[in-house]
């Protein structure tokens, strides 16, 4: 088991009872991607958490394939998708790289990408995995928007300390928009709508169409 699966593994219990911290925004780019998926397709998640967006999205689709890192994480999921009587989520302990083949016909990713020290393998990754045609949707904190602002600063004293005590994953990437949109094309896609929701972060909403 890796360092990361430990820490999300251990904050599971409370990750799970926490509130969003955006509501509006959520509901906002939730709607967005609904918009976008058929009742036919085959969708993969990764970095599912505790399956809310996968439960919320499932009725739409014909199979969600949601994945994560933790165990237990996908142990709440897994109770949350029973309570709301979804059986179109299939729940997988695997890392990003290591998700199901597919082929898909879309991608999500929420709360993932700056998160991961392979992003540019898992982005190719996510190419091969969607049929030709297929959406690749995402929404990531850009922290490096902040640069030079005392947000910025805060978060980069903040996050090594609470590495140091256990309250931060290993790696974590303050990338700003340009990084973030250049390696989504750099993957071969073309992004096809974006917006920042919540604006004060920004949590990047981002759509791109596989080439």
């Amino acid at each position: 088991m890796t360092a990361d699966a430990r820490f999300w593994n251990k904050i599971a219990p409370k990750y799970a009872k926490s509130k969003i911290r955006d509501e509006d925004a959520y509901r906002y780019t939730l709607e967005r991607t609904r918009s976008y998926l058929k009742a036919d397709d085959n969708v993969l998640e990764l970095g599912c958490g505790t399956g809310s967006t996968a439960i919320e999205l499932a009725p739409g689709v014909a199979r969600i394939t949601a994945t994560d890192l933790s165990e237990a994480m996908l142990e709440v999921g897994r109770e949350r998708a029973w309570n709301a009587g979804t059986a179109n989520i299939e729940f997988h302990c695997c890392s990003a790289g290591q998700a199901p083949e597919g082929p898909f016909d879309a991608v999500l990713a929420h709360n993932l990408l700056h998160l991961l020290p392979d992003l540019e393998q898992v982005l190719d990754g996510v190419s091969a995995r969607l049929r030709p045609g297929g959406l690749f949707i995402s929404k990531t904190p850009c922290l490096g928007e902040k640069r030079g602002s005392w947000k910025y600063w805060l978060f980069t004293v903040a996050i090594p300390l609470m590495r140091l005590a256990g309250k931060a994953p290993s790696f974590v990437d303050f990338m700003d928009i340009r990084k973030l949109e250049a390696a989504v094309q750099a993957a071969g896609f073309e992004i096809i709508e974006t917006g920042n929701y919540p604006a004060d972060t920004p949590g990047r909403y981002l759509v791109a169409r596989r080439r």
